[in-house]
């Protein structure tokens, strides 16, 4: 049966416009992004001034918009759904705080230290003051930790709901080990009250501003390379893997390798995003290891659609906007209100927001 010549004309249409109305709608949000930190360093009395709060919210957003890229590249591609990648995101982020703290205390001890009537730095602070290195301990403590456990789980075959129970128990040891005080971590409260970073005031609106590009940069970095990834032969194994694994060993692919790989990236990429994150918000504590952190991460993936690369980026930037107007209005609501989200887009919305999107398109 031939289509009307019309009905034809606009599909051909849709189609060739799609991709250009995308990119240019991609455009336009980075241009905006891009002009807030610029509207920030206008004189507060300014009618266009962005404020400190404004700016530093949005750039919380972006870095657990990377977050949940890079959960996406190993539960919507792989098809391993983790529960932990708040523990690699903390890492990061402690890693950064290691050297903020080391900065605002100059050649003393961070305070934190100094209350506990602590006499010396332990082995594993050495070298935190130079900011190279840590940066190195950025990428390094959430990648090597994710080759280790990565190396065992999948070597051992370790899949489905019990690779998620793993990742949230990794994460939830992790959170027991950071709240101790004799670990050199701050305990509880963790790390605050940072002043300086590369010599700048970090309070500084041009400061902000730079971290703030920073993070955007991330992000369209996170998406460049896992649509890069996606469109590759690599990607097309993982979704394989995902698919059926066993046809795939059949075929004589080993997928421990791509698994291992993937996953790796995954945590890096996490850990990038915390490190970018502490210095704009000005804290990191074991919380930020909870398994309901991780947890929250998933239900971005699923609302904005996994294995769509854009879709958890709009995932965590709806979920967490509403968090911000609901622990301000309904605090004692917002929990519920996520599971709620969550049953809802699972029974509804099995593709997500993206995947109701394309099918309004279809239609």
């Amino acid at each position: 049966m031939t289509m009307p010549l019309n009905q034809t004309v606009l599909a051909r249409t849709s189609a060739r416009l799609g991709p250009r109305v995308s990119i240019a709608l991609g455009g336009l949000i980075l241009l905006i992004l891009i002009a807030m930190p610029l509207l920030h360093m206008l004189p507060a009395d300014n009618s266009l001034h962005l404020s400190a709060y404004t700016l530093t919210l949005v750039g919380k957003i972006l870095c657990y918009a990377v977050v949940a890229l890079a959960l996406d590249l190993v539960w919507g591609y792989a098809g391993l759904l983790s529960l932990g990648h708040g523990l690699f995101f903390a890492l990061g982020g402690y890693a950064m705080g290691m050297y903020l703290m080391r900065e605002t205390a100059g050649d003393g001890l961070p305070a934190f230290m100094s209350f506990l009537a602590w006499n010396e730095l332990p082995w594993y602070w050495y070298g935190t003051s130079n900011f190279l290195w840590a940066m190195c301990l950025v990428v390094l403590a959430p990648g090597l930790l994710a080759l280790v456990f990565g190396f065992f789980a999948f070597r051992s075959r370790i899949k489905g709901v019990y690779f998620s129970i793993m990742t949230q128990a990794l994460t939830f040891a992790g959170m027991l080990l950071f709240f101790r005080n004799e670990t050199g971590f701050g305990g509880n409260n963790g790390f605050t009250d940072f002043k300086r970073i590369l010599g700048f005031d970090i309070t500084a609106p041009a400061t902000r501003a730079a971290l703030f590009l920073a993070t955007v940069a991330l992000l369209v970095g996170s998406l460049l390379l896992g649509w890069k990834l996606a469109r590759s032969k690599f990607g097309r194994v993982l979704t394989a893997l995902r698919d059926a694994e066993n046809r795939l060993m059949f075929c004589g692919y080993d997928p421990r390798g791509y698994k291992l790989f993937i996953w790796v990236l995954s945590a890096v990429l996490c850990g990038l995003a915390g490190a970018l994150y502490v210095p704009q918000v000005g804290i990191i504590n074991p919380s930020e290891m909870s398994p309901t952190n991780s947890i929250e991460a998933a239900v971005w993936v699923a609302l904005g659609g996994r294995g769509t690369l854009i879709g958890p980026i709009l995932g965590a930037g709806m979920v967490n906007g509403m968090k911000s107007w609901f622990t301000v209005a309904f605090p004692e609501y917002w929990l519920f209100a996520l599971g709620a989200l969550f049953i809802l887009v699972t029974l509804y919305l099995p593709k997500g927001v993206v995947g109701l999107l394309k099918r309004g398109e279809k239609s």
